[in-house]
Parts: C-alpha cells; structure tokens; sequence
C-alpha cells in the first residue's frame, strides 16, 4: 500500500457461509458537509479475497483525489459499484453522481447526451460538483474521447471540474480498449473475473442472500452443503452480476428454509417462472456440467457419482448438449 492509499475500516460479517469483510465506512476520513459517507448498504464493497481487498485499497486512496479512474475489468464484475463506492467516499459525495452508458450509440448522439445541445443540457454539465460516471468508455467515439478529456481537464470552460470515473472492458493482448485509457488518462484499477477470486463468492452469497430475502420478507436461512459447494465450482461467467440474480430467483423458488443447489441450478435471469420443460433441461445441463467438471470430464466417474448406468448417464449428456471434452484437463 502506498503512503497516499488510507487503509480501509471494514467491518466482519458473520453469516452461515462464513466471515467477510464488508467495507462500509469512509475510508479516508472524508465528509461533504458533515455528512458520513459510504455508510448506504449498496455502497458497500464485499472483500475477502487478496485480489479484491487490493481494489478496496486502491479505491480508498484514489476517493482522496480528483483524478480521473479508470475501471477495467471484464463485464458484470462489479466495475459500477466500485465507482459509486469511490464517489461516496470521496469529498464529492454530497454532488451529483451522473451516469452514462456509452455503449450501443452511434458518436452523434453520445456528444449530444454528454455536452447537450440548445435544447438540452448535456451530462457533463449536471455532473459539475460531483462524478460523471461513463460506463463503456471503450464505446466511446474517438471525438467524444478527445472532448471529453479536453473538457474536464480545463478549468476556464468548466470550473467546477466534475471528476470522471469510467469502466472499460479488459485491455487484450491486441491492444483493445488500449486507445479509450489512454485519452482519458487517470488511475487504473483492474477487477478480476469472479471465478478468480472465489473467496469472495460465499461473502457476496450471503449479502445478497440477506438482501432479498428481507425484500421477498421471507425467512431464509442460509445455503445447504451442496448449494455451498455448488456455488464454488460455479464458473459464474456473468461474474458478479451473475451470482446476485441467481440468488434472487434461488429465494423466489425456494420459498423458507435453506437455499438448495437444485434451486440455484433451476434459477435463471428475469423475473418469470421457467416452465417445467425449460426448468428441467435447464437443470439436467447445469447438473451435468457440475458432475463433469468435478470428474475433470471423465464420464465413467460422473456417471457412478450420479448413480446412473454409463449409457444412460451418455444419453443425458447428449440431450444436454454438453461437450465432456471441455471439462478435460
């Protein structure tokens, strides 16, 4: 940690999956006005892997600067909420935090939504105090790149300087999103994948798990032993973003008591009951690719585990579509 990085005060929280580390509170020692920040629940950052506790340092003495950060990171992996956290910790949280999503705009409108026109007034401006928050800042055009930097660095045409966070996907080896960090300059904190950082994943299921629960007004009362181990050898392509919305369908369909891995597995993004069929098919491929990866691909020893003759544990496995291959070391 360096000297400018304030280590963060992080409060432990007990749940039936095990402790985690919960930062909740300003970690510079700031306040705007009198007011405490980053003391919202959704401000909160869950930290229990060494990758993820290094963000938290590094947000903590990047919220004591104005410099522009840049999130990089792959999708769904907690790249926004890192940012308000840094917002709220910072001595701008009693401004305005202004969001814009770069991505899926043609560069004509994105200059428009972000400096405005006769008619309107661009985001830019309602961030003036506070943060301007672009998410997909590698989506940005090279022109609203170039105008964006030029405009919050220079003082005369905006005194008020509002300070720029933005996410961007993972820079490739092929130099991609490489162009977007470079005109927009300022700090970088890099966010891994969920799947490699899996000490977080029990923390992160029981924070949601609370959450929502408390939302449905249901008494849930944690994950069973598979659910548990389920969760861990998830890959979680979706990251983060991922885990929170199978754990709000997982209380939907469990109703009371423990969360099952069966209801995590049938679980699926939107708010709609999957039918029958599509529950079933859905939780046949999630059932297989959970055996197979476990068995490194071997069928012989999926097929024993699952309690199944091995030409019957096949047929599911080509009716779920699943490669074995892929799950082979």
């Amino acid at each position: 940690m360096s000297e400018q990085q304030t280590p963060i005060s992080a409060n432990r929280v007990e749940t039936p999956t095990g402790t985690g580390s919960v930062a909740d509170r300003n970690p510079a020692g700031l306040a705007s006005q009198g007011q405490p920040t980053g003391r919202r629940r959704n401000d909160r950052i869950i930290s229990a892997s060494p990758k993820m506790q290094t963000v938290v340092d590094q947000a903590s003495g990047i919220a004591r600067s104005t410099d522009p950060v840049l999130l990089i990171g792959p999708s769904g992996s907690g790249r926004k909420h890192v940012a308000r956290a840094i917002h709220q910790w910072s001595a701008r949280a009693a401004g305005p935090l202004v969001e814009f999503a770069a991505g899926g705009i043609s560069e004509p409108v994105q200059l428009k939504e972000l400096f405005g026109d006769a008619g309107s007034t661009g985001a830019v401006a309602r961030a003036d105090g506070g943060t301007l928050l672009i998410d997909g800042a590698d989506q940005l055009g090279p022109n609203a790149q170039t105008r964006l930097s030029e405009t919050l660095r220079d003082g005369s045409t905006n005194p008020n300087r509002a300070r720029l966070i933005a996410t961007l996907a993972l820079v490739g080896l092929d130099g991609a999103g490489a162009g977007s960090a470079g005109a927009l300059g300022g700090q970088t904190i890099h966010l891994s994948r969920l799947a490699d950082r899996t000490e977080d994943i029990l923390p992160l299921s029981a924070h949601f798990l609370a959450e929502f629960a408390a939302q449905e007004s249901v008494d849930i009362v944690g994950f069973s032993a598979d659910a548990r181990r389920w969760l861990i050898e998830e890959p979680w392509t979706g990251n983060v973003r991922e885990l929170r919305e199978r754990i709000r369908q997982a209380i939907r369909l469990a109703g009371q008591g423990a969360i099952s891995a069966e209801a995590l597995m049938l679980s699926t993004e939107g708010d709609e009951v999957p039918s029958f069929k599509d529950a079933k098919r859905a939780f046949e491929t999630r059932y297989v690719e959970g055996l197979l990866r476990r068995c490194s691909g071997n069928i012989s020893r999926a097929a024993r585990m699952a309690k199944k003759d091995r030409k019957d544990f096949y047929d599911v496995i080509r009716r779920t579509g699943v490669d074995p291959g892929q799950f082979r070391g």
